[in-house]
């Protein structure tokens, strides 16, 4: 790899005009445009695209096309039984790192670039990258917003249109602009599912020992 791509990659400052990079930037994307046009029935061809245009896919992802990602994914990485609804657009500039079970609602940006605050670095072009990293069993609701370096803890929910801009911790609920924690999840999301609805009792057996104020 060049100079510019290991400046890309570990936070320093490039210009992603690099002709070399720029090249090797369209190469990745050619793929995405390939399962962006697949239909719904071909599962397995999903799947085999995957794997070859993410950095890491585990068993039994599903992304619903279109996906959007500045690199098509290349710089992608999904532990198992991830899904994305529609409109899920992955900057991947840096590296995105997604863990097991997570969930992501429609219309979710993850964006890892960031440009300089000096406006004649901003006018020749020039930005960084830093990696955003979201835990296990995470859901993000619909429209959320994750912007550059931020880290979402396990079991935790981010709710609707969220932007979040700082490191949010795990097993709790969190929403707003900018994303800020709500509570923490537990005994009583055990209890009721959404307001007034009680969790039917045959679905407590999915609970943890020990873990009661993870749900």
């Amino acid at each position: 790899m060049s100079k510019v791509y290991d400046d890309m990659m570990n936070g320093e400052i490039y210009w992603p005009g690099d002709e070399k990079l720029m090249k090797q930037q369209l190469d990745c994307m050619e793929k995405l445009y390939d399962y962006n046009a697949t239909r719904p029935h071909e599962w397995e061809k999903r799947q085999k695209l995957l794997k070859e245009m993410l950095a890491e896919v585990g068993e039994d992802c599903y992304i619903e096309p279109p996906l959007h990602a500045n690199w098509g994914g290349h710089h992608l990485h999904l532990g198992k039984q991830v899904y994305a609804n529609y409109n899920l657009t992955a900057v991947d500039d840096g590296e995105i790192f997604i863990g097991d079970y997570t969930m992501i609602g429609p219309n979710v940006t993850l964006a890892t670039p960031n440009h300089p605050l000096a406006p004649e670095l901003r006018e020749k072009g020039y930005q960084y990258n830093l990696p955003i990293r979201i835990g296990k069993n995470v859901w993000l609701g619909a429209g959320v917003i994750v912007v550059p370096g931020v880290t979402i803890g396990d079991n935790t929910v981010i709710g609707a249109g969220s932007v979040v801009t700082r490191d949010i911790p795990a097993g709790v609920l969190a929403f707003g602009v900018p994303c800020r924690v709500q509570r923490e999840l537990g005994e009583r999301d055990w209890e009721f599912y959404h307001k007034g609805r009680r969790v039917p009792q045959e679905l407590l057996k999915y609970r943890r020992p020990g873990k009661e104020t993870q749900a």
